[in-house]
């Protein structure tokens, strides 16, 4: 079993590759997230006031900003998302789904870059994947029935 030091160097050891292999990983979520919600684009656009790009890097920021400190601040994490979920929400229609679809993609994306045998480093994101999936699922019940898209 690893110790939170050891997942932590996999972690930056992840980012580091990810973003020698790819620079700025915004485009590379954002096209995938875009196949997986098409409708998600009408809304960046619309919440984005022209611009659009610079809405999608800040998402992106801070899905990065919950990826990176979820093993090392893991009640920081829970407390940002039981906040922003309700707000996006409510205020900006976004939903439940729509929401972690675009960490999930993130995830993907960065996690696409391991090596096969990097067995350590995939644990970590697997890890990663459950503490913010499980967030998430305490979100869905700060929220209508209906609110999961």
């Amino acid at each position: 079993m690893m110790d939170r030091a050891e997942k932590l160097a996999l972690l930056e050891a992840s980012l580091t590759r990810a973003a020698e292999a790819l620079g700025d990983v915004t485009p590379h979520v954002m096209n995938l997230y875009y196949a997986r919600y098409p409708g998600a684009a009408a809304s960046f656009e619309h919440h984005g006031l022209g611009k659009t790009a610079a809405l999608e890097g800040e998402m992106i920021e801070n899905c990065l900003y919950c990826l990176m400190y979820c093993l090392e601040r893991p009640t920081e994490i829970e407390i940002l998302l039981e906040n922003s979920v309700p707000h996006h929400h409510f205020t900006l229609e976004v939903p439940l789904g729509w929401y972690q679809g675009l960490v999930d993609a993130t995830i993907d994306v960065i996690a696409g870059t391991v090596p096969a045998d990097a067995t350590g480093e995939r644990q970590v994101w697997e890890e990663i994947r459950e503490r913010l999936g499980a967030i998430f699922t305490g979100c869905r019940d700060l929220l209508p029935e209906d609110a999961v898209a």
